[in-house]
């Protein structure tokens, strides 16, 4: 049973990763070399990092279950870049299920992966909160070291199955601006895009 190198496992988080009580599960690896990288760690390669099967990380998140039950949360994947384990994690839903646990599904995501593997999980995936970074190409490579048109096919390829899609716009100091943030907005709008969470990055050590 292959493994996943996780970078950390956060438990009883409330109000940032999703609705009701999660437990945040960090993987290592990201396609993306942001400027001010949240979890640099995800992309180190070096550090004391643990590898989880599907099954092993079942059972450290079941002790939770009372805590997704009582308020309808559940297990949020974040990174790094989640999607690049999108098997592994299909693993661990059908083992949630086979054990009679239907805990929500919350993937934190840049979108920019091959389509197949935002299709691997969108059955599954009862929320995909997605960081746009910006809808200028010349910002987001600027800013990403990478193009975002693979961001925008998988997102219109979400928007037309109806997933519950929350879109995060950020400010973020030296790279766009709050007419850059308002012209992002009005795109995502536009592509139907309802749930847009407007905010900025604060910058330490930089």
């Amino acid at each position: 049973m292959k493994s996943s190198v996780l970078i950390g496992l956060s438990r009883h988080r409330i109000g940032v990763d999703g609705e009701g009580v999660t437990t945040l599960v960090a993987f290592h690896g990201c396609p993306l070399r942001c400027q001010y990288c949240l979890n640099p760690k995800a992309l180190s390669p070096n550090g004391v990092w643990k590898r989880y099967t599907p099954e092993e990380l079942y059972n450290h998140v079941k002790q939770d279950d009372l805590y997704f039950r009582a308020t309808g949360g559940g297990v949020t994947f974040g990174g790094g870049e989640p999607l690049i384990s999108c098997k592994e994690i299909l693993h661990f839903h059908k083992i949630c299920r086979d054990k009679g646990h239907d805990w929500k599904i919350t993937i934190e995501t840049s979108l920019n992966v091959p389509k197949v593997f935002v299709e691997v999980l969108e059955g599954i995936v009862e929320q995909w909160i997605v960081d746009i970074k910006d809808m200028n190409p010349e910002i987001y490579r600027a800013y990403t070291g990478k193009d975002n048109g693979q961001v925008i096919i998988n997102l219109r390829h979400l928007l037309g199955s109806k997933a519950k899609i929350t879109v995060r716009v950020p400010l973020i100091p030296s790279f766009n601006t709050e007419a850059d943030v308002e012209h992002s907005i009005a795109i995502l709008q536009k592509m139907g895009v309802r749930d847009i969470d407007r905010f900025t990055y604060i910058i330490r050590n930089h």
